[in-house]
């Protein structure tokens, strides 16, 4: 494996990949690390997550330089994700002992109740847009409920995954308890059915989703799956504009336009079409792409050659079906696989910025006569991770969100995003099961009835 530097296209460092026997062995260590960690008590578990967030603290500048210089993001957003990973360490430490007390339930036994105990290994195959909060979103609660953890991260950042293991070493976790395994994806499957791991969580493209949920069906074994995007957004006519054109673009070109619940199809009434417009126009000027370890710098690059030439694609595609670019749409000469903010509109079915995820800093905006229609186009999507509605009318929008726009989450005068005390995920082909809040912390448990005549 090696990480390159996005920004620059310099090469930062190879790394050896684990051949089959040394990975047979990092997975008999870690079940090892489980058979005594499964029965430690919750304070011990606490004690030690907590060292972990002010391990994470303490060497935050160090963890966001890997972080930026292995896939680009600016450095100031990759200090503000360790402080997230930081937060996720403190609120299952403080929390997990409640979330999986036993459940009593009334019944004709003497005594009955629910009793939540660790299933083993669980095996998470975790991407490069937020390389440490996707893998401490998923760490916390599963290493606080007793079970222990092997990583396959994205092939580009693994100076990320050997510095989260160190993380936990350093807090006092046993070794191997959270181990990294640089492999390949025929050895992942490997993984997955080996008889130590219990559980799968993936989070990546619905393309790499559907493969590991028939590779965990196929020995029936517990899979989560966090997948793509394209979230809608809808803007209502009595929306308060300056805050929807600011929410919309901040999300939109959040993490370099590289998340999967940012806004990426911005759905408009006619009547306010122009007017919203031009105030896109201006605030997307108003973010500046470059070197992002520059404090002054909003935006970094794309992380990869491959990710940018896609993206230019669909961009190229939609132009060609009839689209109207407004701003940007252009790769920039130079080093560094940088992308402008870039805005479509007129954007219709059947166009790649209608019907696909666009991973990169463009807004698409799709206009419709009334309300009913937003509803419509928001919900004809294979996708159901997040959406967004903006109204002056806030019971109508919570009315809307809460019964009519169809996904995993939907947030009101507010940009889509994760947070640690409620439940993370999506439908259709975004995926299934639940990230964070106590119902997370439940993907990974055996939920055993207990049952005394």
């Amino acid at each position: 494996m090696q990480a390159i530097n996005p920004a620059t296209e310099e090469l930062l460092k190879f790394y050896a990949d684990h051949n089959d026997g040394q990975m047979a062995k990092i997975i008999d260590a870690t079940d090892e690390a489980y058979s005594s960690w499964k029965d430690t008590t919750f304070s011990h578990r606490s004690e030690l997550m907590k060292k972990a967030a002010a391990v994470l603290r303490s060497k935050k500048a160090d963890f966001a330089k890997i972080m930026t210089e292995e896939m680009g993001k600016p450095l100031k957003d990759s200090e503000a994700e360790v402080e997230k990973c930081a937060w996720v360490c403190d609120y299952y430490s403080d929390n997990a002992e409640a979330f999986l007390a036993d459940e009593v339930i009334e019944t004709d036994a003497s005594r009955s109740y629910v009793s939540h105990r660790p299933l083993g290994i669980v095996f998470a195959i975790m991407p490069w847009n937020y390389p440490f909060w996707q893998v401490f979103r998923f760490a916390a609660p599963t290493l606080m409920a007793g079970n222990a953890a092997l990583l396959k991260h994205a092939p580009n950042v693994p100076g990320c995954a050997e510095a989260i293991v160190a993380v936990f070493e350093e807090a006092g976790f046993p070794k191997h308890l959270f181990s990294n395994l640089f492999i390949t994806n025929e050895q992942a499957s490997e993984v997955i059915t080996h008889k130590h791991v219990k559980a799968i969580t993936l989070t990546g493209s619905t393309r790499a989703g559907k493969v590991v949920a028939k590779q965990a069906g196929a020995v029936l074994k517990k899979c989560v799956l966090e997948l793509g995007g394209s979230d809608p957004y809808i803007i209502l006519e009595d929306a308060d504009l300056d805050l929807a054109v600011k929410t919309t673009v901040a999300s939109r070109l959040k993490n370099n336009g590289q998340s999967c619940i940012s806004a990426k199809r911005f759905i408009v009434p006619v009547a306010i079409k122009d007017e919203f417009e031009k105030r896109l126009i201006a605030e997307m000027k108003s973010y500046k792409y470059g070197d992002p370890t520059n404090p002054e710098v909003d935006l970094g690059p794309l992380v990869g050659k491959k990710y940018r030439e896609q993206l230019a694609d669909q961009v190229e595609r939609s132009i060609k079906a009839g689209a109207k670019c407004l701003l940007g749409g252009e790769v920039p000469v130079g080093p560094g696989y940088y992308y402008p903010p870039t805005i479509l509109t007129d954007v219709k079915k059947g166009m790649p910025a209608y019907d696909e995820e666009l991973f990169g800093p463009v807004a698409t905006v799709i206009t419709v006569k009334d309300e009913v229609e937003a509803m419509r186009v928001a919900n004809d999507t294979y996708y159901g991770l997040g959406g967004a509605i903006f109204s002056k009318d806030v019971k109508r929008a919570e009315v809307l969100a809460a019964t009519k726009l169809e996904a995993g989450s939907c947030f009101v005068n507010a940009m889509v995003q994760s947070d640690p005390r409620l439940p993370f995920g999506g439908i259709n082909e975004s995926g299934f099961g639940r990230e964070l809040s106590h119902h997370g912390i439940k993907e990974f448990v055996n939920v055993k009835t207990v049952y005394i005549k």
